[in-house]
């Protein structure tokens, strides 16, 4: 079936033919250029045109058309390359009959070289007085209107590339983000951390609540999950001895897509042998206060209309606290199940089949009436043990050594103190199992692998997930995660 081309894309084609009339391959080759738009600006932005004038400063940049004024035998365009924009002026008289012939077949998101002296122009833009203008590849299609065009979401995320082009800010966060990978890492590698992979297919679905994607492994005949999370194996590489371990990586759990949550996504964990949860508190603070300095050169950033302040020390508080200052509710008080399911019931919160313990029901009160007003940076620690299934008890046998973090009334970060009994591990894995014959079809697989391993010795550790997309969120000011990944998953068209 042959594509039916619009107007403007049928002169575009037509094109085509003309490059080839003046011996120019319209999708060129490797062009050598020597500077950087960002470079320009930065060393000669602020020079006079009289200055410029006596230099002399020969530069040489490629990329995008994304503007053109002709006048005739002369004409003003705008040129942008990966970190920013300038002006060109080109002139038959300078350029020749066929390298201006060469030009005036541009068009709008031609990828193209300039190579000239920077001049001011009568309004004191910098510019290129371009002395040499070279065609590298055609854009076949127009690109969205300046100002009508490519604004709708669904068609942002979908065409990524094409936002990129047109839109300034989307381009800055898919660069932003790597620099924030960037200084994770370094951050990591400065305390000490190893890096390390794991894999992503996994016969056990463990280290989280979640539901997974399952695959099939044709040569064993036999059904694997995508990983959804990184957790035991990297604490399998602990007991093998990397005392400080992390592991930043894909992982996959086959649920909803919202702003916050997208099929596959990243997340870093990290555990530290011989350390606890105050370790990972140290850890988390010093994380978003380095991202806060170094990436972003602000201790402000902004969630929503909400201003964070990232240069306090987070808040410190128990998930039993939180709930009574809320509801005046004190669950660390006795209290059987029943009684636990009455208090739900006059406050309107819907009980799951799957719960047969108080614990359920405080996280539940948490997530109901706590959880959105955690506006500033907030450790919530202390949580039930029955949705803690890989984490210490604390010195009340009811309750373990877990914290999230919480920041605009969203998690950001979730911390162990670690389980490294395996005796007590077993029990919570059998609980697990327990509550999945109940009904709870996220609840984690027993990993008899891990078990084994955790027989050889594991150190007591400090451990923590924290997403990557949604750290990213954060300091980008973008309240979809869509926003920060270069291709989310869509739903079909």
């Amino acid at each position: 079936m042959e594509e039916k081309l619009t107007d403007q894309e049928q002169v575009r084609f037509d094109k085509l033919a003309k490059y080839r009339e003046l011996g120019v391959e319209p999708f060129g080759k490797r062009y050598d250029f020597t500077d950087s738009i960002k470079d320009i600006r930065a060393k000669y932005e602020d020079c006079s045109a009289e200055d410029l004038q006596e230099k002399k400063v020969v530069v040489d940049v490629a990329g995008r058309l994304m503007a053109i004024r002709r006048m005739g035998k002369a004409a003003f365009v705008n040129l942008k390359d990966q970190y920013g924009k300038i002006q060109g002026w080109l002139g038959i008289d300078v350029l020749g009959e066929h390298d201006y012939s060469v030009f005036k077949l541009s068009d709008l998101g031609d990828i193209v070289g300039l190579k000239g002296t920077l001049m001011k122009s009568r309004t004191g833009e910098l510019t290129i007085h371009v002395e040499k203008f070279t065609h590298i590849s055609k854009c076949l299609k127009p690109l969205p209107e300046k100002f009508h065009g490519l604004t709708d979401t669904e068609d942002r995320y979908r065409h990524r590339y094409l936002d990129m082009i047109v839109n300034d800010d989307s381009r800055k966060i898919a660069m932003l983000r790597p620099a924030i990978v960037k200084e994770i890492r370094r951050y990591c590698d400065a305390l000490g951390f190893i890096e390390v992979e794991t894999p992503i297919l996994s016969s056990v679905k463990g280290g989280a609540a979640a539901r997974p994607f399952i695959t099939h492994h044709n040569s064993l005949d036999k059904d694997f999950f995508l990983r959804i999370a990184t957790e035991l194996n990297l604490k399998k590489a602990m007991i093998g001895g990397i005392d400080r371990v992390y592991e930043i990586g894909r992982i996959f759990r086959n649920e909803g897509i919202d702003t916050y949550h997208n099929p596959e996504f990243t997340t870093i964990e990290l555990y530290q042998a011989y350390g606890d949860l105050q370790s990972m508190r140290e850890w988390t603070e010093g994380l978003f206060k380095s991202i806060a300095a170094n990436v972003i050169g602000s201790d402000k950033v902004f969630w929503g209309d909400v201003e964070i302040d990232l240069s306090k020390p987070f808040g410190w508080v128990s998930m039993t606290d939180a709930i009574k200052e809320k509801t005046g509710i004190d669950f660390t008080q006795e209290m059987n199940f029943e009684e636990a399911k009455q208090l739900a019931k006059e406050h309107h919160i819907e009980l799951q089949d799957s719960w047969n313990s108080v614990g359920y029901i405080i996280q539940a009160f948490f997530d109901e009436f706590v959880e959105p007003t955690l506006l500033q940076p907030t450790f919530i620690h202390t949580y039930p043990i029955e949705v803690s299934p890989l984490t210490k008890k604390g010195s009340d046998p009811r309750f373990v050594e877990r914290f999230e973090l919480f920041i605009g009334g969203t998690e950001f970060g979730n911390a162990y103190s670690e389980l490294n009994d395996p005796f007590d591990q077993k029990s919570r894995f059998e609980a697990q199992l327990a509550a999945k014959g109940r009904g709870d079809d996220e609840a984690e697989d027993m990993d008899l692998n891990f078990l084994d391993a955790m027989r050889y010795g594991m150190p007591p550790a400090g451990g923590i997930g924290v997403g990557i997309d949604r750290l990213v969120m954060l300091f980008t000011s973008t309240r979809s995660i869509r926003e920060v990944l270069l291709f989310p998953t869509m739903k079909d068209e």
